[in-house]
C-alpha cells in the first residue's frame, strides 16, 4: 500500500459548495466556499472563492501554491 505523510487537519485546504461539505470545511485549516455555495457554507468558510463556473478552485490554487 501507499504511505502518506501524516497531516494535521489544520494543514489542509478544502473547497465546498453544499451541505455535504460542512464538516470538512469546519475541520480544515483553510476553508473556501465557492461563490455559488449554499449560504450556510459561506457562513462557516474562512474565504469565498470564485464560482465553479469560473474555475474558482483553480484560481485559488494558482494563488496559494
Amino acid at each position: 500500500g501507499h504511505s502518506f505523510p501524516t497531516r494535521r487537519s489544520s494543514d489542509l485546504v478544502a473547497f465546498g459548495d453544499y451541505m455535504n461539505d460542512y464538516e470538512m470545511l469546519q475541520n480544515c485549516g483553510e476553508s473556501y466556499a465557492m461563490e455559488n455555495a449554499h449560504d450556510e457554507i459561506k457562513k462557516i468558510a474562512k474565504y469565498i472563492a470564485p464560482s465553479n463556473d469560473d474555475e474558482g478552485v483553480m484560481q485559488v490554487l494558482k494563488k496559494i501554491l
